[in-house]
């Protein structure tokens, strides 16, 4: 097989791989040829390389990701730079705020969640490490102030209503993506979850990486007067963080 071949097999599989990831069940094999844009013979010696190294599972329902991709996850989060630095800032900030903290990372229009540290009163909602959320709600704001005014209004109107979120009110996200630039970290009210507050800043970085960090709690335990004073909380973490990371 030429380098050119091998490289196509690289991308289909990798297509396969983020069909199963972005469809949170279980796919028929017709299905994940669909959405892969791959005929169902390829798709299906693809899937059957995946499930032989544990990357795919396939159960009566259809295939979804296999345990070995875990794997990978690992050791994603137990050797990235950012990871290695933020988790002992934020386990700091936990404590000293009451509140959960939490890493974000910017991905293809998204934020990803790359750990979190868990203040002593639990948020009751689950957020688990490599779930993918919005950028115009909540910590979101604080990474999607980081781009123009004009790039910021082509991506959310470029967003509609899903089955989770309805589609943004594009002015209003603008005007408090102004506010958050002028004052340096965001803020949240009931956006993503109802009766959960966060404050939250970006982290400054070296080259294309965007980053954010946050902390969150029920609405009483974040009332508007202590939002100034979170700010600050979450800019210092924010400029530890960026201080400390290696570059390149």
């Amino acid at each position: 097989m030429d380098k050119s071949s091998t490289m196509r097999s690289l991308e289909r599989a990798i297509d396969v791989l983020e069909v199963l990831d972005e469809a949170r069940q279980p796919l028929r094999l017709t299905e994940i040829a669909r959405r892969a844009g791959l005929p169902v013979p390829t798709a299906q010696r693809i899937l059957a390389v995946l499930e032989s190294r544990d990357r795919v599972e396939r159960s009566g329902a259809g295939y979804r990701p296999g345990v070995a991709l875990t794997f990978g996850a690992h050791a994603y989060l137990t050797t990235n730079p950012l990871l290695l630095v933020a988790s002992p800032v934020l386990i700091d900030l936990a404590v000293e705020t009451g509140l959960t903290a939490s890493l974000f990372r910017e991905y293809h229009d998204t934020r990803v969640v790359l750990t979190r540290a868990h203040a002593q009163r639990r948020l009751r909602y689950e957020l688990p490490v490599g779930a993918r959320l919005p950028l115009h709600l909540g910590a979101g704001k604080a990474l999607l102030a980081q781009r123009s005014a004009e790039d910021a209004r082509a991506l959310l109107e470029s967003l509609g209503e899903t089955a989770e979120y309805p589609a943004p009110d594009v002015e209003a996200v603008l005007a408090d993506l102004a506010r958050t630039r002028e004052l340096g970290y965001s803020v949240a009210y009931n956006e993503r979850a109802p009766g959960v507050a966060s404050v939250a800043a970006a982290i400054p970085l070296h080259g294309d990486v965007r980053a954010a960090v946050q902390v969150a709690g029920y609405t009483e335990d974040v009332p508007e007067a202590r939002t100034a004073a979170l700010g600050l909380e979450v800019q210092r973490a924010a400029l530890a963080i960026g201080r400390a990371v290696p570059a390149g």
